[in-house]
């Protein structure tokens, strides 16, 4: 029988094997760039290849261990970094053609928990210039095509990590999430992506010129995307190590006491009943099925107030985040992005400061209400979109278009809101498209959504990666 490619393993199989000595880091590293050489070119996932530190930094980790060093729950384990985290060394572009020399001088906390676990940083994945669009493609490092379908968006803003996620360039993917970043990409591509609680994983790019945005604060958390959900909590208890670079961060367990059993979910298939596509739903309800058979107790019942929650997000960050875009966009943004902001505007609410902070207001008592609903059911899942994957560039075409995209990424609005985890799992093909949902919990409950997750994982059967479907 013939053994498995290094690259087709997982980050908890190559840390094991590496640990005992089976393979060495050097040998995961040089597979992962070979299979790097071998599909980027047709993905443009990786826009910028580490060969020489990579290789440097597997010859270093094979001689600690030789030298009977401890040995980090991802030593030598090969790992990408999105080019708008500040990676020492690096450019943190952002997909921006003026940032493109923008070189960080150290390491956002999010890279430094990878590193001191032992992490090996291979490339740095593509992002839409200045990471708002749900479409990865920039004048700066071009488009990132989604392995399954060309024609479909990999998602984004993480669509460069999904797309190297789901093609096997790396087990480990770090991306970031204020809009669906992590879990929409994932979705699109059939991998892992993991939002984790608001506070859990530090993060600070120290290149920023200024602070960021009160919403953004709220709302921006950095992830994982990965092929397996054990990978996803791997991946999770090593970003989630402290630093004093960012003073969101919270000292709480990865752990939590479990729900009385059976653990009760709430099925969620067409949310607000404004309308999902029926393999969607099909998808949702399947899912439950699943978590019925392994043993959760599943009722289809909705969250208090899901539509207003979402559209919540808009009233939050329009005025906010996206109003301190504006002048960006304006001076350095590419033309995909000055078209889809302008979209956006055009469909959004158009909101001011006191909207922002009434928005504030009214999202501390929808939290509440969540919380109290989470007494009960301990585990919500729904769809992270309510269509299949978007068509390239399907966000420039009119403000029809926009704002039913918009409409369909309820769920992946919702999330944000509330600081809440969601975990993004596939469930299978439709169509040769990836179908998923999505996997929330109360905050800092990222086990119960990974607990769900695995038992939906042991169904799909979507867990190796696959070649790029791409002419």
């Amino acid at each position: 029988m013939t053994a498995e490619p290094l690259w087709s393993l997982d980050a908890v199989a190559l840390a094991d094997r590496i640990r005992r000595r089976e393979v060495s880091a050097r040998e995961v590293v040089d597979a992962h760039l070979d299979r790097m050489d071998a599909v980027n070119p047709r993905l443009n996932a990786v826009v910028l290849a580490l060969p020489e530190q990579a290789r440097a930094a597997a010859d270093a980790a094979d001689a600690a261990l030789a030298r009977g060093d401890a040995a980090g729950p991802l030593h030598g384990v090969p790992v990408t970094i999105k080019v708008n985290t500040d990676q020492a060394g690096c450019p943190t572009d952002n997909g921006v053609v003026a940032l493109k020399d923008l070189v960080a001088e150290r390491d956002s906390p999010t890279v430094a928990n990878l590193r001191k676990a032992g992490a090996i940083v291979i490339g740095r994945t593509n992002t839409p210039c200045l990471s708002m669009r749900w479409l990865t493609d920039n004048s700066l490092h071009g488009a990132t095509l989604n392995p399954w379908d060309p024609s479909r968006t990999p998602g984004g803003s993480s669509g460069g990590a999904a797309s190297a996620t789901a093609a096997g360039i790396a087990p480990i993917n770090q991306g970031n999430d204020i809009a669906g970043s992590v879990r929409y990409p994932a979705y699109c591509c059939g991998v892992v992506g993991l939002r984790p609680s608001y506070g859990r994983v530090p993060a600070r790019n120290y290149s920023s010129p200024k602070p960021r945005p009160i919403s953004a604060q709220l709302m921006a958390v950095q992830g994982p995307l990965t092929r397996t959900v054990r990978d996803a909590r791997l991946a999770l208890r090593v970003l989630a190590a402290g630093d004093p670079g960012d003073a969101r961060w919270v000292d709480a367990p990865l752990e939590g006491p479990p729900p009385p059993a059976p653990v009760r979910v709430a099925l969620v298939a067409n949310p607000a009943g404004r309308g999902a596509d029926p393999a969607i739903q099909d998808s949702v309800r399947q899912a439950g099925g699943w978590l019925a058979e392994a043993g959760y107790a599943v009722e289809e019942i909705e969250p208090p107030r899901l539509g207003e929650v979402a559209d919540l997000w808009a009233r939050m960050a329009m005025a906010d985040t996206i109003r301190s875009l504006d002048t960006a966009v304006e001076q350095m943004g590419d033309d995909g992005i000055r078209r889809a902001i302008a979209l956006w505007h055009a469909v959004m609410p158009q909101c001011g400061p006191q909207d922002t902070l009434d928005a504030l207001m009214e999202r501390d008592a929808m939290l509440q209400d969540w919380q109290a609903f989470m007494e009960r059911f301990p585990v919500i899942v729904m769809p992270n979109s309510s269509e299949p994957a978007f068509r390239v560039d399907e966000d420039l075409v009119d403000v029809e278009t926009t704002r039913r995209m918009i409409a369909s990424q309820l769920p992946q609005l919702a999330i944000p809101v509330l600081g809440l985890p969601g975990l993004s799992v596939p469930t299978g093909l439709h169509e040769g498209i990836p179908m998923g949902v999505q996997i929330v919990a109360g905050r800092f409950r990222e086990d119960l959504c990974l607990a769900a997750g695995e038992a939906i994982e042991a169904r799909a059967g979507m867990t190796r990666p696959i070649d790029p479907k791409i002419a």
